[in-house]
């Protein structure tokens, strides 16, 4: 009602303005029935337009344009009536009643679009219209005549409208606005790449000369909008500009909101782009400034971190904090979307995994398989036992049992390998995966997926083998069980240091084996056999069980123990922790079920010791140390 109001008020207010001759200049009298319509500045028709307010046009406006357009008395007013159409037939009759100049005719295109967009109109019947023809008529014999901001918005407007590209005069608009790039404001170029990347991508022509203009002029980019705007919108369709972004955004970081954060980090995870500084600084003003967080920052927060794989514990913390109200209220694809991020990130928040656990175990029925299946995952990763460990794996049991036979191969193996993990796999998981038909579809595949099914298929085997003394079969024939050989890993520190500090104690190659490949799927850095005064006995002439091809076939001595040495490297723990992540929990369980006393090698401990003669006292010690504690048991 408003709105025809103030549409009845600005047709009766221009009839009477126009009536009078002396109220117009002589130049805009024209015969009856014809008004001459002022040039105005499109509005937006949808968010990709970004286009200034009518209180602030002047920003984009050149000194020139400015001063044209304060000089037009009647200028408010149709501008008035082209803001207040309500329809594109009210537009489209502005043609039948004015005589347009291409800056008035690209006014109504714009503001045409703008209507299609909100009110969702078929844009066919507004393209086939004579009226619409006469309009890009107009522009076209005129666009040099366009003010800048207008042909920008006239451009953006006959793409949405879905105007043939191929048109003379859509490549006339085209052309006009490639000429006058570099006369356009460092703003009209953001609007126009962020526009062209949504609607034509990194092959549009127009689109790499914006973007060559923006690289050159980057040191004019300012406000936080532009620089989140294009992060997002066209960081990824030139490196070299993505590169200018992220330093301006280092020096706007403290002017950011959550919104804005969340937007950066996103771009950066969705684009690979793993800028440490950037993301410190962003996490420092996220701690600092802002004490509350929407859902939907913290969720995306916490994705966009872990795809980046950057840790900052702080930040981890107050995510976890947040997130634990929610998760009541939570979807299951947040849930699972949420404890997905953390088990990458290998942070362990025991009260938000609870509340996980507790979400799971009440919301049964809205949980499908694979949201319950990114649950079991997540909770080995981390080695997570809930406190209430036997009512949530009853209920996991009760669920996923009767589902095993509709889950795709890959899952169904990290599914079980999981509850391996959780020592929660009953005989139905195991005989699932272990059955011939299940493991021959990779015999042969030598891909690297099929190889990571192939090796967790050898550590499901293990646990059937050494941790469940009622299964009976099957279990994955001896041609499967061959080591796979190691894919060019790079030595590390602890690797060298521990094998040069290990011939201290050995004192014989003879006496011990070196990065030791089990049937067990597990890796051991060095063995060796000691007798019951702890002396290292030669190892060639004694069976081991734990080979593919033994050398030997003498059972050991009486009182003697095999000896196997585990290093444990900064990335097997958890963040923050001196916890092993649950694949490595499994490894140490399953190597000391098959008969080996374990001595742990942590990082944290032994790279500490700078001096061998220190490093070797420390595993002799550690040695004597694992012996005491078994024969205290």
């Amino acid at each position: 009602m408003a709105a025809r109001l103030v549409r009845r008020c600005c047709w009766r207010h221009l009839g009477a303005f126009l009536s009078t001759p002396s109220a117009v200049p002589a130049s805009l009298l024209v015969p009856a029935g014809k008004v001459v319509m002022a040039r105005a500045l499109p509005q937006a028709p949808f968010a990709l337009f970004h286009t200034p307010s009518t209180s602030s046009w002047a920003d984009g406006f050149s000194v020139r344009e400015q001063v044209e357009d304060s000089g037009n008395p009647e200028h408010k007013v149709i501008v008035e009536v082209i803001e207040t159409a309500a329809s594109p037939q009210e537009l489209l009759q502005l043609s039948e009643l004015h005589a347009l100049n291409s800056n008035e005719a690209s006014l109504i295109i714009t503001q045409l679009s703008r209507l299609a967009v909100e009110k969702k109109l078929e844009t066919e019947s507004i393209l086939q219209d004579e009226r619409f023809q006469q309009l890009i008529a107009i522009t076209d014999s005129q666009i040099s005549q366009v003010w800048n901001n207008t042909l920008v918005n006239l451009l953006k407007s006959l793409y949405s409208l879905g105007v043939n590209s191929k048109r003379r005069e859509m490549q006339s608009v085209e052309q006009e606005v490639l000429w006058r790039l570099r006369r356009l404001t460092f703003r009209q170029l953001a609007s126009l790449a962020e526009f062209l990347a949504v609607r034509q991508g990194k092959e549009s022509k127009l689109l790499n000369e914006v973007i060559k203009k923006l690289e050159l002029r980057w040191t004019e980019l300012e406000g936080t909008r532009t620089v989140v705007t294009l992060m997002g919108k066209v960081g990824h369709v030139s490196p070299a500009l993505m590169d200018r972004l992220e330093d301006k955004a280092l020096e706007l970081a403290e002017q950011f909101n959550p919104d804005d954060i969340r937007k950066i980090t996103l771009a950066l995870a969705y684009q690979n782009r793993r800028c440490v500084p950037l993301l410190r600084a962003l996490s420092y003003h996220l701690i600092q400034k802002h004490l509350e967080l929407s859902l939907n920052v913290l969720m995306d927060l916490i994705f966009a971190f872990g795809k980046l794989n950057f840790h900052q514990p702080q930040v981890f913390q107050k995510i976890a904090t947040d997130l634990h109200p929610h998760v009541p209220t939570m979807t299951p694809l947040e849930v699972t979307r949420c404890i997905r991020s953390f088990a990458l990130l290998k942070w362990l928040s025991l009260p938000l995994f609870e509340a996980i656990a507790q979400y799971a175990m009440d919301n049964t029925k809205q949980l499908s398989v694979t949201h319950l299946c990114s649950i079991i995952l997540s909770f080995a990763r981390l080695n997570f036992q809930p406190s209430g460990s036997e009512d949530f794996f009853n209920m996991v049991h009760e669920e996923l049992q009767s589902q095993l036979d509709g889950l795709e191969p890959h899952l169904l193996t990290d599914l079980v390998w999981s509850l391996c993990v959780l020592q929660q796999a009953k005989a139905p998981y195991l005989q699932r995966v272990l059955a011939p038909d299940f493991h021959s579809r990779i015999r042969g595949d030598q891909s690297l997926k099929a190889q990571n099914l192939r090796q967790k298929l050898i550590h499901i085997n293990a646990a059937a083998k050494l941790e469940s003394p009622d299964y009976r079969g099957p279990f994955l024939p001896a041609e499967m069980l061959s080591p796979a050989e190691p894919a060019g890993e790079k030595v590390t520190l602890l690797q060298s240091s521990l094998r040069e500090a290990l011939a201290g104690v050995l004192g014989s190659q003879d006496n011990g084996r070196f990065d030791v490949r089990t049937v067990y799927g597990w890796h051991i850095d060095a063995e060796m056999v000691v007798n019951s005064e702890n002396k290292p006995l030669p190892l060639k002439d004694f069976a081991a069980p734990h080979l593919l091809r033994s050398e030997g076939t003498k059972p050991l001595p009486p009182g003697a123990r095999r000896v196997a040495f585990l290093r444990w490297e900064f990335p097997n723990f958890s963040n923050r922790s001196k916890d092993l992540l649950g694949r490595y929990v499994m490894a140490r369980r399953h190597v000391q079920a098959a008969g080996f006393l374990v001595v742990d090698v942590p990082h944290y401990e032994f790279l500490d010791l700078k001096l061998e003669r220190q490093r070797t006292a420390y595993l002799k010690d550690k040695l004597n140390k694992a012996m005491a504690k078994e024969m205290a048991s």
